[in-house]
């Protein structure tokens, strides 16, 4: 069969036609009583219309051969669009993997509470609490607690963790068998130097620096409470280190050590103390092993305000000179009032005068009393305490004109100035004792050295020496 436009019966039939259409349009430009003599404007407007149709003939084989395309070439193709059909879903290999998300508990917040604003199913939580001792556990979580939830996207609970004395605890659900397991933790514990200057506030200082309350009021009530007066001593210039343990469980900060060691720089005076136990008590000593701890502390109240020294003065209610047999510390009713040394409860109840008042026996005809106090520890006559122990608080009560405490110091009954009695200092270390003193405490005294640049003596030489002293003797 021959193609539409290839056929000459066709061509000269569409030539015809085409030929006709341009008469019809030249006729129709021409001007009513046309004489058979064109004008320019004539030949202007034929020469327009005959490339018109010189275009005409060139361009309408090809669109009739677009038009009719040729039988020999590829049937038409149906355009097709792809449309993915829902087919049965599978759990993929992330799905199937467990999502723990870690949420901690608000105060208030009951376990039931926190799997609702998880969008996590209670049916799971009910049947983790018929698992032996997890009750307990999950009913009395503390504000602040850790735990991991293991939920599909459905919320159907797979999993919980939790924590518990000896580690975090995993519950597993596996339709409604609940199995347990320990999770294994990154435990890391690394001795550290925390560092920082007193500044316009110890307390906060020493908080920015990353000291616990503990390690504050060891830094300031043990290690050098009988060389440093806290309250008028320091300047905003003076510089502390203190060495300690932390250990990290999992990436977090769970614990931090007693101090190991400690530097304290006052007017370009350091003092240090290395932690070290003798006869099963922990002690603070010097570098070369001599003991910090006193007989006595000199101030039984932390930053106390001397209003009143030892002797004669004009009594402030009497109105007339009297002996004055103690020291009189100003502070804040209800201040933790301790006890100067190791001793024996004596006496606790009310002196005329001196309102409630507490008697320790430290041996040795030794004897300290309290006075004024608001009220009394948890201590009794007869009770054996050790030194920095809270025996009272600070009060007003007898003849006192505002909070603090009256403090006396006796040695046989006579009446001695606490800032001025001397009292002998506590053995120092020496021979095998020191030698092992030395090698406990060698990494704090590294650590100290590091930052804070002191040079200790020679430990290994004197405990060689004192060794040799020790085999003479």
């Amino acid at each position: 069969m021959h193609s539409p436009h290839t056929d000459p019966v066709r061509r000269s039939r569409l030539r015809r036609l085409r030929e006709a259409a341009l008469a019809r349009h030249v006729a129709a430009r021409l001007p009513i009583g046309f004489t058979g003599r064109w004008t320019h404007r004539d030949w202007a407007h034929a020469s327009l219309l005959g490339c018109m149709g010189v275009l005409v003939a060139t361009i309408a084989p090809g669109m009739d051969a677009a038009m009719r395309p040729d039988m020999k070439m590829h049937a038409p193709r149906a355009a097709s669009i792809s449309i993915p059909l829902p087919l049965p879903r599978t759990a993929t290999a992330s799905e199937a993997t467990p999502h723990w998300q870690v949420v901690n508990v608000r105060k208030g917040q009951t376990l039931s509470g926190l799997f609702a604003a998880m969008g996590v199913s209670p049916a799971g939580l009910q049947v983790l609490l018929k698992h032996p001792g997890a009750r307990a556990d999950l009913t009395h979580l503390s504000p602040g607690t850790e735990l991991a939830i293991d939920a599909k996207p459905d919320g159907t609970l797979q999993g919980l963790r939790f924590p518990r004395d000896q580690g975090k605890v995993q519950l597993t659900l596996d339709g409604g068998k609940v199995t347990e397991q320990l999770v294994p933790q990154d435990v890391d514990t690394r001795t550290v130097v925390l560092s920082g200057t007193v500044g316009r506030d110890l307390r906060a200082s020493a908080r920015s620096a990353g000291l616990t309350r503990q390690n504050f009021e060891e830094m300031t009530d043990e290690i050098f409470k009988y060389d440093i007066d806290f309250e008028s001593d320091l300047h905003a210039g003076d510089r502390f280190s203190v060495v300690v343990d932390q250990t990290w469980k999992d990436g977090q900060l769970v614990d931090t050590s007693p101090v190991l060691a400690a530097a304290f720089t006052v007017d370009g005076e350091t003092h240090t103390g290395f932690r070290y136990t003798r006869d099963g008590k922990p002690e603070y000593f010097t570098a070369d092993g001599r003991s910090l701890k006193r007989p006595f502390i000199r101030m039984p109240i932390p930053y106390a305000r001397l209003t009143s020294g030892f002797g004669n003065r004009m009594h402030p209610i009497l109105g007339r000179m009297r002996m004055h047999k103690g020291l009189d510390y100003a502070a804040p009713i209800g201040t933790p009032i301790m006890a100067a040394g190791d001793a024996r409860v004596k006496s606790v109840g009310q002196v005329h005068g001196y309102g409630n008042t507490v008697e320790l026996d430290h041996g040795h005809g030794q004897t300290t009393f309290y006075a004024h106090m608001s009220r009394y520890a948890h201590i009794h006559a007869g009770e054996r305490i050790p030194q920095g122990t809270v025996i009272g608080y600070v009060g007003s009560t007898g003849m006192s004109t505002g909070p603090h405490l009256h403090y006396e110091f006796r040695i046989n009954g006579v009446y001695r100035n606490p800032l001025t009695v001397t009292m002998a200092p506590p053995e120092p270390l020496n021979g095998a004792a020191l030698a092992d003193f030395r090698g406990e405490t060698r990494r704090a005294m590294a650590k100290i050295r590091t930052v804070e640049k002191i040079i200790y003596p020679d430990m290994t030489r004197v405990a060689a020496i004192d060794a040799k002293q020790t085999k003479k003797g």
